[in-house]
């Protein structure tokens, strides 16, 4: 950690950080100030992939279904629902008194029109679309699937927790284009999102919806049961710089940081009045991912024979430190934990690299000095140093890499490119995921194989893969199909699996009821 760090974190409980953007000074008790991980650049849950649109998401969508800490689904704005003819028709119906922020009654047609345009861009909801069909609204609490084949995982599909989740809308806004981002902001959950208070790469304003109506009963467990709101606002102020947001919290500036610096943590940890914990154990899964439209990785030659010079320990530590308690290597193509998870072609990560030998076999593969374009998200805690690691491996390697760092907004849109290079394209990029995202080969967007993802990785067999995983009849033959699905991806390359890390949070010790999970709002109370 360099000195300035450690001075900051060690200033904090001397003076208050006055000079902080977007912090008032005076605010109501009932006002949870929070520092999300990153910007909130895109509103819209169903066009962007970014964890902090998820998480704004949850504050001011509901789902059909809630997922709770332990990966089970229940019903959520759903008061349940009736399967027959054979498993091929789902009526599923809404709970009474369900309102819009805007007043109007939630309907069952306003759901039909979010799951369509949810399943436009999540891959589980297109595998849900595509065994439908007929989706519909017979009346205004009830939506009816009536399907070609029996969907066991329906209530999964809508309310998994992991990117894209099934965010309910009005119709007028889900009848919109998936693929531009939404800027009208009007849910059914729990909290309304205060447009007027916005600015834009600061601050983002949200007031508890006194009309919410939470679930009569169950235990509040992650996005499942009651959704009890303690707090009047919820103030998200984002601070590019973690250590100055570690210290605010120190200060009571701020009282809870979604994503704390491994390396403040032994501090943090003697802080006065600081509790720091990690969220979510299945932690985040971390990737390269290479597109598979241009060269050089367009030849699944090149792909594999870079597999030699992927270092997994080195990216983790370069996130998480040394500690071995906050990283997990190697990972494949699972969240490790998880139940698909398993030891297929592990052992290409293992051993010493030999950068020579990977240099040799990247010619040998055909590759000839072509330009790779390495998008870097340089405001992000952890894809920033995943691209410094990644830049220097693909140069060790003999790649003539050009490092493209900007902010994670701009990464995000540049990633939907596919032309060349010389156009403004990319070859390469590193991201994070939550473990839940590579829960299974129909959630996880990056294995897919349907050409629909940044990497536009396309696979024939990967479908079929993906089929018979869907009709397994039990978890038995679901793994298996797993372990012939790692298998698969490990000879055609989708991306590369570059290690999991656990994620430290830190808040104010006196804020209880913070689930685990991700970062949610609900049953959190204040002194």
């Amino acid at each position: 950690m360099s000195l300035s760090r450690r001075s900051l974190l060690r200033a904090a409980s001397a003076a208050p950080l006055l000079s902080l953007p977007g912090i008032a000074r005076a605010q109501s008790q009932t006002t949870l100030r929070f520092i999300p991980v990153i910007d909130l650049t895109f509103l819209d849950p169903i066009y962007s992939t970014a964890q902090v649109s998820r998480n704004h998401g949850y504050m001011v969508y509901d789902t059909l279904y809630g997922m709770n800490s332990a990966l089970e689904v229940s019903p959520q704005m759903v008061e349940g629902h009736v399967v027959s003819n054979d498993g091929r028709q789902w009526d599923l119906t809404l709970r009474e008194g369900l309102l819009w922020h805007d007043g109007e009654k939630v309907l069952a047609r306003d759901c039909v029109a979010s799951i369509r345009r949810w399943g436009r861009r999540d891959g589980f909801g297109a595998e849900l679309l595509a065994a439908t069909d007929e989706l519909s609204a017979p009346d205004d609490r009830t939506i009816r699937f009536r399907l070609k084949r029996p969907f066991p995982l329906l209530p999964m599909a809508l309310g998994k927790a992991a990117i894209q989740a099934a965010f309910m809308m009005p119709e007028r806004l889900a009848a919109q284009d998936p693929y531009k981002p939404l800027t009208e902001v009007v849910g059914s959950g729990p909290f309304r999102f205060v447009a007027d208070e916005r600015v834009q790469g600061a601050r983002n304003v949200y007031a508890r919806f006194d009309r919410y109506r939470p679930r009569p009963t169950g235990k509040p467990d992650w996005t499942a049961g009651p959704k009890l709101v303690h707090y009047d606002r919820v103030v998200w102020t984002t601070m590019p710089d973690a250590a100055t947001g570690a210290a605010a919290v120190q200060t009571g500036e701020q009282d809870w940081q979604e994503t704390t610096p491994h390396d403040l943590l032994p501090i943090l940890k003697k802080a006065k009045g600081v509790s720091t914990r990690v969220l979510d154990p299945r932690g985040f899964a971390c990737m390269m991912r290479v597109n598979h439209l241009q060269p050089p990785f367009n030849n699944p030659a090149i792909r594999r024979a870079l597999f030699g010079a992927i270092d997994q320990s080195a990216f983790m530590t370069a996130v998480a430190g040394d500690d071995p308690v906050y990283q997990t290597t190697p990972i494949g193509y699972f969240g490790p934990g998880t139940p698909m998870a398993n030891d297929v072609g592990l052992e290409v990560f293992r051993g010493r690299r030999d950068l020579t030998k990977v240099k040799a076999a990247l010619q040998a593969a055909g590759y000839a000095g072509e330009k790779v374009v390495l998008l870097v998200p340089a405001n992000s805690l952890a894809q920033k140093p995943l691209g410094d690691v990644a830049f220097d491996l693909l140069q060790q390697a003999g790649m003539n890499v050009e490092y493209a760092a900007m902010d994670f907004g701009s990464v995000q849109q540049r990633q939907q490119k596919q032309g060349p290079v010389s156009e403004g394209g990319w070859s390469a990029g590193v991201g994070n995921w939550q473990g839940i995202d590579w829960l299974n080969p129909a959630g996880n967007a990056n294995l897919r194989g349907d050409g629909n993802s940044p990497g536009w990785y396309r696979s024939e067999k990967m479908g079929e893969l993906r089929a018979q995983w869907l009709a397994a009849p039990t978890l038995a033959e679901q793994q298996r199909v797993c372990r012939e699905v790692q298998k698969l991806a490990f000879e055609e390359v989708p991306y590369y699996p570059i290690g999991l890390y656990k994620q430290p949070t830190a808040h104010r010790s006196a804020i209880t009821g913070i689930m685990n999970g991700t970062a949610v709002f609900w049953n959190v109370r204040p002194a």
